[in-house]
């Protein structure tokens, strides 16, 4: 690996229980892969200590995002927990809304609720001049719905986990979004392999989402930032490119949209 390969996760969940036991080590990996960046995204206020320690502990590498993820949108505890990311996005420094979205595969019954979360999300983003980071689970249709309704001049942020086909990625595109490119572009039936090098390496960013969705060859383990390197090499042969322009081009991809 060239010692001058600077790689940017724009999407870890390093303050998983899954990493309890070897965070430093997990951390120390990715610095030796030249994974100097990580994007941190929320969840719901019960991890927030976490984040705020892990940023604590690099502060020059870790990044954090603050919004309500859809799966955590309930019925009971939603208004509870978006007072809780505007007063967080209002008080302190983030670099991003997220993760945000829709997803109608653990429920559909909470459809019109996460529209709802959803749009406050962006609407305080655009206010703030942040990005924002979609999650978006069987929900094409219904995250372009509410993506349309708020369109302006200050939306942008990334398409977090793209898995979507041709048309769908230009649409997302149109919308002031990059794409997340995580490790499905490595799988036999990720379909996103079959079309990326029509797209401009100018709306591309890598992630893991790690500790979920790892790359082959770990595909089914637990993911980390570290693989944000096979992640870039995948693309490298996609765009029949060398990693190093991978790592500058999505690197400075990932400033642009978090200002850093």
């Amino acid at each position: 690996m060239s010692p001058k390969l600077i790689l940017t996760d724009t999407h870890s969940h390093l303050y998983s229980e899954e990493f309890n036991t070897d965070q430093n080590e997990i951390m120390q990996r990715a610095f030796n892969n030249g994974v100097t960046r990580m994007f941190v995204p929320s969840i719901d206020s019960t991890y927030a200590e976490r984040m705020f320690a892990l940023e604590q502990q690099y502060p020059t590498n870790v990044f954090l995002m603050m919004g309500l993820h859809p799966c955590y949108v309930k019925p009971e505890t939603f208004e509870t927990e978006l007072a809780f990311v505007k007063q967080q996005l209002f008080s302190r420094k983030y670099y991003a809304v997220g993760e945000i979205g829709i997803d109608l595969y653990w429920d559909k019954a909470t459809l019109d609720i996460q529209k709802i979360a959803f749009k406050k999300q962006i609407q305080w983003a655009k206010q703030l001049g942040l990005a924002i980071n979609i999650h978006c689970r069987d929900a094409f249709d219904e995250v372009f719905e509410v993506l349309e309704s708020e369109y302006d001049e200050r939306l942008f942020g990334i398409f977090h986990c793209f898995t979507g086909d041709f048309e769908q990625a230009q649409r997302a595109i149109s919308l002031g979004m990059k794409l997340g490119i995580g490790g499905v572009v490595t799988f036999k039936n990720g379909k996103i392999d079959q079309f990326l090098h029509h797209i401009d390496l100018q709306h591309i960013v890598l992630e893991t989402d790690s500790p979920y969705l790892a790359p082959v060859p770990h595909r089914g383990k637990r993911n980390e930032s570290s693989y944000t390197l096979l992640v870039a090499q995948k693309l490298a042969e996609i765009y029949n490119c060398s990693v190093e322009e991978i790592a500058s081009v999505t690197t400075q991809n990932a400033k642009t949209i978090f200002g850093i």
